[in-house]
């Protein structure tokens, strides 16, 4: 049952609302019931009303993640729909959009309603299912898209493969208009990446490694711009890497394309040196790229040209990251440690904290058509309560999640979510 809850004396942050402010916040039967700023009064509470002191933390709309991968069904040795979100409350994240690339893949109905049902069951967050661009994810057919939107998708994706067809990309682009769903666009060329393990340079010769070049990843982002102007439809370009990626978008956005991207905080926070001791916890795809190109990234956050972070929370067990580096999955977790890594930007003042909670929050909800993103009155009560000046340490002990694939595992983090509340509903806590 939702509480009578008043976070009190906190510096509340809304950037749907323009706000940036000392104030207090009333929740009640799952709503936002009252803000209040400076002198300004809040109704009566309930005697039973519980108390917060949010002195020196931020209030804030819940965090969306628009890009995880929870692993049910069909892996769940690495994660669950359950594991996952209760890792997303952990992380400050009231609401997830996962990936289709589960086993089976997510082209149809019932895994789309059985992801709902197992979020339902677990209650730590919203998830909103993405569904397969093409069935099975195999480039060839396109999947069946009214029936995945009718069972609950917000967008379409086959992330972790590229739609490789640009004639099929092109009919996937026109055929979501019916349905209102986004395309997310995995942007891999693969008969240039194919083989790759780490980022293409003179790191990559040093290590003995074969490269994945960065055009690999620009050539295939120039296509889907290049589609999508043509149809005229809207194209989310994911996790992008390299400075070209973030310029290819600044200028499709100049010329008036429909097009919004994001990046993951391993690419604005580290580089390919992560790997140089065959470290597979920094093995990913896009795989980590040059200084020049972090930077890059940073500028496209701090310019407007990135629209979102996203950690593209990759689960995997010790099966099958610890191997030799070439064999290693892709991927890390990210949703424990995305708010201190975006944080350490608002820091280095790259971004504003209004600006971060567009980029965690206001945005992902807009690009993927979700509520939330505000703390207006009359708003579901999504809000999550950071204390920027928290430190810790990161360790394998306290990941939430069900594995433990980190390259940030023994980094000393400053910045956290201490609270997490989910319709009106506590669902984390540390304080």
């Amino acid at each position: 049952m939702a509480q009578t809850i008043l976070l009190q004396n906190g510096r509340i942050i809304d950037p749907a609302a323009n706000i940036d402010a000392p104030g207090s916040l009333l929740v009640a039967d799952g709503m936002i019931k009252a803000v209040a700023l400076a002198d300004q009064q809040l109704p009566a509470q309930p005697a039973d009303c519980r108390v917060i002191d949010a002195t020196g933390k931020w209030i804030v709309p819940g965090l969306v993640d628009m890009h995880v991968h929870l692993r049910e069904p069909g892996e769940e040795h690495k994660e669950t729909v359950a594991s996952g979100t209760k890792a997303a409350a952990a992380g400050g994240f009231t609401g997830v959009a996962c990936m289709p690339n589960t086993s089976p893949v997510n082209d149809n109905e019932s895994v789309t309603a059985l992801i709902l049902a197992k979020a339902k069951e677990a209650g730590f967050a919203k998830v909103y299912p993405v569904g397969a661009i093409s069935k099975e994810s195999d480039g060839s057919t396109l999947a069946a898209f009214g029936e995945l939107k009718k069972a609950g998708a917000v967008a379409l994706s086959d992330d972790g493969r590229p739609v490789e067809n640009s004639q099929l990309m092109r009919r996937a682009l026109e055929y979501s208009a019916n349905y209102d769903l986004l395309l997310i666009a995995h942007s891999e060329e693969m008969s240039l990446s194919r083989g790759g393990v780490m980022n293409e340079g003179s790191f990559s010769t040093r290590l003995g490694l074969r490269g994945v070049p960065r055009v690999a990843e620009e050539i295939m982002i120039y296509r889907d711009l290049a589609l999508a102007e043509y149809v005229r439809r809207p194209i989310h370009i994911a996790h992008i890497s390299t400075r070209e990626s973030v310029d290819l978008i600044r200028r499709a956005k100049l010329k008036g394309c429909l097009v919004t991207a994001e990046t993951a905080p391993h690419y604005f926070t580290l580089t390919e040196e992560a790997i140089a001791d065959y470290d597979t916890s920094a093995k990913m795809n896009p795989p980590l790229r040059s200084f020049d190109d972090r930077q890059a990234i940073q500028e496209g956050l701090q310019d407007g040209t990135i629209d979102a972070i996203a950690t593209d929370h990759a689960p995997h067990s010790r099966l099958e990251k610890e191997v030799e580096f070439d064999l290693a999955a892709n991927g890390i977790i990210g949703l424990e440690t995305a708010v201190p890594l975006a944080l350490s930007l608002v820091r280095d003042e790259i971004i504003t904290p209004t600006r971060m909670i567009e980029l965690m929050s206001v945005m992902p909800s807009r690009i993927l058509g979700v509520a939330g993103g505000t703390l207006r009155p009359g708003a579901c009560a999504d809000i999550t309560l950071i204390d920027p000046d928290l430190t810790f340490t990161y360790t394998k002990e306290n990941v939430v999640s069900k594995s433990k694939n980190s390259p940030f595992l023994g980094w000393s983090l400053q910045g956290k979510a201490v609270l997490t509340i989910l319709d009106g509903r506590i669902r984390f806590s540390s304080l």
